[in-house]
């Protein structure tokens, strides 16, 4: 809902970092694995209660994340590019969900349900983007991408900005958890009724 007003503030800036990393020779894939990676440990740094950690690798993720997507377009961006990083980004959304549930096992419910709101809402949007692109759709509402980016009501910076609240207040992950996931289930009923509209023969 917010990613595509938040890019023509966010991609100035990124855009002339991303071409500066590209012309010292640093990858739109080594990026995507570097943040992937500081994610994973964020997720983590949560589980072995270091949830101040957990918050700051989640933040650091994020900026590789943008980084990734700035270098790719300084330097040409690739599918192979592309599946690393949807890969890369369900990988740790789920992550966190997960982190907290090892947390304290009175999280374990409200995490199993956000991940499985997860893997709904990312079957959605994947699918949506498969037969857009079969279509031949074309947006660049989220900037230039390796295929088609629906919107919905939950998308990445409203992820980011739940992970972040829950970090905070971690005593309240199961009301953010389950308050999320309803807007996950949301989103997937939103971009099914899209879907009846772009795609009905």
């Amino acid at each position: 809902m917010l990613d595509a007003r938040l890019r023509p503030l966010i991609d100035p800036p990124l855009n002339r970092l991303g071409a500066a990393l590209a012309g010292w020779g640093v990858t739109a894939n080594a990026l995507t694995f570097t943040g992937l990676a500081l994610g994973l440990g964020g997720s983590g740094a949560i589980a072995l209660g270091h949830v101040g950690w957990g918050l700051a690798l989640i933040v650091a993720n994020r900026l590789a994340d943008g980084l990734d997507g700035a270098v790719a377009r300084a330097r040409g961006p690739s599918d192979l590019g592309g599946y690393f990083d949807i890969v890369a980004d369900f990988a740790f959304y789920v992550s966190v969900p997960l982190g907290f549930g090892i947390l304290n096992a009175a999280n374990a419910l409200p995490a199993a349900a956000l991940i499985a709101s997860f893997v709904l809402t990312g079957v959605s949007f994947l699918a949506f983007a498969v037969i857009a692109g079969k279509r031949g759709a074309e947006t660049d509402a989220h900037g230039r991408k390796s295929f088609f980016y629906s919107t919905g009501l939950a998308e990445g910076a409203e992820t980011i900005a739940v992970f972040i609240a829950m970090c905070l207040w971690p005593a309240w992950f199961g009301v953010i958890a389950y308050a999320y996931a309803g807007l996950c289930l949301l989103t997937v009923f939103q971009r099914s009724a899209m879907a009846v509209s772009a795609f009905r023969d």
